[in-house]
């Protein structure tokens, strides 16, 4: 008898095993040994396919997937920002790239206010800080790549020379018509048809042309082959690129472009912008060391939660069990809570409380306010500042800090019109429309490795559709003005003022092991993208995932912190569930007191990369969310 009991369970146990190898993702696992690159579109994954073909290092192939996904418009274009971080093998280090823009010479809270604005315009002229994804590749490629600026320039060019539009991008076109009118240069650009007043823009697989993108592309390579005629060094050339992107012709006609349709932008705005090669922040959960960009972005938020969830036995309580999800969604709230009062531009005074935000001790103190049997919708902000030795400048900002809902937009203030958070994953959310698309407000991700030792992930945004196109040069202006705070009382550290990055949610992510690179991810959707890498990373390091299991495991999304676009709302206990949560964890979540939204696909677009030391490979991620995707060799 006891014979036949272990021979059914080994069948049991083999059949389960069985099952386990037969799933399958969605998507398959992509595999190399030489390189890796995953972008917003197969198409940009292409481009930095080229790169490497060519000889450039994971850098060079980064930086030419940014230009490519610039030029298709994927949520992003060629004046909006660029955030990077980069593992150079050589230094064993890891940098990082702030290619930011800032807020005009003029805007200030008095201006916007007298203007009839609670915040920052979401879209128009009036949203654009300074460009900053040009100066953003440029530096990368002269900094830690290895090829030309020609070179990694060269799909981009090609492709505004003309390309064939996928349905997305030319479908957001049409969709936004209306807004695109009231701009001279974008119905130059996107009104391919102009004379058809129903359907005047392009359409899917038709060749998109933009001769003017082109021209000012061509500018760039045509500066970097001059000056290494004249004997320049590949760096300098590039340099020479860079310069006469912010002090020359195209600057002039930035800025021209820009006022003539009532803009802020001056030259000395442009010239006196620069990229920061900066030191980034880090913690280490369970042994892995875990780098985010400084508190200019919303990235050291995943790095507190993760800080308060090493408190719990995460694993034991089960992957999205009622107690799971209510533990991280507290956790969440707990670290979005700080960002939302303590982040902002981390080179304008006064200092940000950086190492106590990451404080372990501080982290310990948050967690015990986790709530095991019910979500607390008022979770508050800490004091950091004890736990490095420092005061608080804001002790009265923060005794009445109650997370605040703004004032509603005035009559005539624009509306976002990118695509809405149900048109992304086919649901019908019971948040707004409006809300949502605020929340979840677009970007792509690029991530790329190599058989060297580099490793690149980049989350670059800004200037998605529809977008002002500044003059003659074919560059839409970043949106990104909107994720400023006209009161103190909402963000004291976050108050819109001339040459002051705004505090962004874009938030690439480097994890390392013994000191290597071993998961280069980064994700698109604004205010859950932390939140998305966060589940994403306790997917492979709590519960054994694989990088593409990982990419399309359900989140959750919690809704309990103010939104970084449109009019900054806060919805506490509000989240987002996976249209497949069973009965009992609806319910069980609902007696925690939650209200819940659902879609059929909550993994967020994460891109991904793994880098497999054991067999020498690479194996690369993408979720099931969208068209991202990549290529490897």
């Amino acid at each position: 008898m006891k014979t036949r009991i272990v021979l059914l369970l080994t069948l049991v146990a083999a059949s389960a095993s069985a099952q386990q190898t037969l799933l399958r993702t969605q998507k398959p696992p992509l595999h190399g040994s030489h390189w890796m690159a995953v972008t917003g579109k197969p198409l940009g994954a292409t481009a930095g396919a080229m790169i490497f073909q060519k000889g450039g290092n994971a850098v060079d192939a980064a930086a030419a997937m940014i230009a490519a996904d610039c030029t298709m418009w994927d949520t992003l274009s060629w004046g909006g920002e660029t955030q990077a971080l980069i593992y150079d093998p050589h230094t064993k280090k890891v940098i990082g790239i702030n290619a930011l823009g800032v807020a005009p010479t003029g805007a200030t809270p008095e201006f916007y206010k007298g203007k009839g604005f609670t915040h920052p315009p979401d879209e128009g002229v009036l949203a654009a800080v300074t460009p900053g994804t040009p100066g953003g590749i440029m530096t990368m490629v002269a900094e830690y790549g290895k090829l030309s600026l020609k070179d990694v320039l060269g799909p981009a060019i090609e492709m505004a020379d003309g390309y064939a539009i996928e349905g997305q991008s030319a479908g957001t076109i049409d969709r936004n018509k209306e807004k695109l009118k009231n701009w001279p240069y974008s119905k130059k650009v996107f009104f391919v048809h102009a004379d058809d007043a129903k359907h005047p823009g392009p359409y899917a697989g038709e060749m998109f042309r933009q001769p003017d993108l082109a021209a000012t592309l061509r500018k760039l390579v045509e500066t970097e082959q001059q000056a290494l005629k004249k004997g320049k060094s590949r760096k300098e050339a590039i340099y020479a690129a860079y310069d006469r992107f912010y002090k020359g012709d195209i600057a002039k006609e930035i800025v021209r472009g820009t006022r003539e349709q009532g803009g802020l932008f001056t030259e000395e705005d442009l010239a006196n912008w620069k990229v920061r090669i900066e030191e980034p922040v880090s913690t280490n959960y369970k042994g892995i060391d875990v780098y985010k960009l400084n508190v200019w972005t919303q990235g050291p938020a995943m790095l507190q939660a993760l800080n308060i969830l090493e408190n719990f036995d995460l694993k034991s309580m089960g992957y999205n069990s009622p107690r799971y999800i209510n533990t991280v969604y507290q956790a969440m709230s707990l670290a979005w809570a700080d960002r939302d009062f303590y982040y902002g531009d981390i080179y304008v005074d006064p200092p940000k409380p950086v190492l106590g935000l990451l404080s372990k001790d501080y982290a310990k103190d948050r967690a015990k306010l986790i709530n095991a049997d019910h979500n607390d919708p008022k979770l508050k902000p800490g004091d950091p500042y004890p736990y490095q030795r420092t005061v608080n400048p804001y002790p009265d900002l923060l005794k009445n800090w109650d997370a605040p809902k703004p004032a509603p937009k005035p009559a005539g203030t624009p509306e976002s019109g990118a695509l809405r958070r149900n048109e992304f994953l086919g649901a019908t959310p019971s948040l707004s429309d409006d809300y949502l698309f605020a929340f979840y407000a677009g970007t792509t991700s690029v991530e790329a490795a190599d058989a060297e030792g580099w490793a690149v992930s980049v989350t670059p945004s800004g200037g998605w559709l529809p977008a002002v196109v500044a003059g003659n040069t074919g560059v839409g202006l970043s949106e990104r003005m909107q994720s400023f705070v006209l009161d103190p009382a909402e963000g004291p550290f976050n108050v819109v003022a001339p040459d002051k990055h705004p505090r962004v949610t874009l938030t690439p992510t480097l994890a390392l092991k013994d000191a290597a690179p071993w998961l280069v991810f980064s994700v698109q959707g604004g205010d859950s993208q932390d939140q998305n890498l966060l589940q994403f990373f306790l997917d492979v390091v709590e519960f054994g995932m694989t990088i593409q299991e990982a990419t399309e495991a359900p989140n959750i999304n919690s809704f309990q912190m103010h939104s970084s676009f449109g009019a900054h709302d806060i919805k506490p206990g509000n989240i987002l569930l996976n249209s497949a949560e069973p009965p009992w964890v609806r319910g069980e979540l609902r007696r925690m007191g939650y209200t819940m939204t659902f879609d059929d696909r909550t993994s967020g677009p994460i891109n991904a990369i793994m880098i497999d030391r054991a067999h020498g490979t690479l194996w690369g991620g993408s979720s099931n969310h969208g068209e991202d995707y990549g290529i490897g060799w």
